[in-house]
């Protein structure tokens, strides 16, 4: 009812999201498709935080139409370079400009629109269409990855020699019973990491907990700190499965269902650290202080 009201008051702005979802909707289809049964490049799977977070943005965008009607009209020459950018990523047919015109063009019509008190009141869905846009910077990231990889190499082979288990790394590299495991790039858990950090942006959306900037720091440190320990303890399991030649829970824990198992998990125990984060502000600065922080 209040979508068919919308289209009789607004005609023109469902002509123009018309128009947006001919050209993206089957994108954004080939997107989730993507993600929901990994026939996409393992790149582009780092994203799959879209399948939540593109839904959460739409809702937010929804439910702000009344301020967005209130703002009055405002073109910014700035919208007219992002659509013509978006326009021409479009039309490259290359796989990442497609993905990228799609954000471009949601910010372009903004501002034009109504210029840039249009982009301050839809800023985090912008941010969360764009976060969620797949794109070749894990890629990028790969090589810078190292540390990470012997960070998390050492941590598993420690964990394993401490459990009794016979275990020896080298470098990124862990033997258990001469069987090799080996911490790759894409293993180091940048996909859990990308994931998390932007739930945990939802979250303190969601929550409210944004006026803190103790709090911000805090949780997203905290979630860093979560998703890290989660991806050690995860390649700790693996190398012993494939160590000990438990191949079925190996598989199960690798590329089936257990690691997405793992990862919900983790991504609920971002609540009772940001509800607890919250209570201590609370607890110690008091609520007169809120503003100050």
């Amino acid at each position: 009812m209040q979508v068919t009201t919308f289209a009789k008051k607004h005609p023109w702005e469902v002509g123009i999201l018309a128009a947006v979802a001919v050209l993206y909707v089957p994108l954004i289809i080939h997107w989730c498709d993507g993600w929901l049964n990994k026939s996409i490049s393992i790149e582009h799977e780092y994203f799959s935080h879209g399948l939540i977070g593109l839904p959460f943005a739409a809702y937010i965008a929804w439910i702000g139409r009344d301020r967005w009607h209130d703002l009055p009209d405002r073109f910014n020459p700035i919208g007219a370079v992002c659509l013509g950018l978006s326009i021409a990523f479009y039309a490259s047919h290359i796989w990442d400009f497609v993905n990228l015109s799609f954000p471009l063009t949601l910010l372009g019509l903004v501002l034009c629109l109504k210029g840039v008190p249009g982009m301050k009141l839809l800023g985090f869905p912008l941010v969360l269409v764009a976060l969620a846009s797949p794109n070749n910077i894990p890629y990028l990231l790969a090589p810078y990855t190292l540390p990470l990889q012997k960070f998390i190499a050492g941590t598993a082979g420690l964990l394993l020699s401490q459990s009794g288990i016979d275990v020896e790394v080298r470098g990124i590299l862990l033997y258990v019973n001469d069987r090799i495991v080996e911490v790759a790039p894409y293993c180091a858990g940048l996909k859990m990491l990308f994931t998390t950090l932007y739930v945990s942006l939802m979250l303190l959306f969601w929550t409210g907990a944004t006026e803190s900037r103790k709090t911000i720091v805090a949780f997203l440190l905290s979630a860093v700190a979560l998703s890290v320990t989660v991806n050690i303890v995860r390649n700790t399991l693996l190398t012993y499965f494939h160590g000990s030649g438990n191949e079925a829970m190996f598989h199960w824990l690798h590329e089936s269902w257990g690691g997405d198992m793992m990862s919900a998990i983790m991504l609920l125990l971002l609540i009772p650290i940001l509800n607890g984060l919250e209570w201590l502000r609370h607890r110690f600065t008091g609520p007169d202080m809120t503003a100050e922080l």
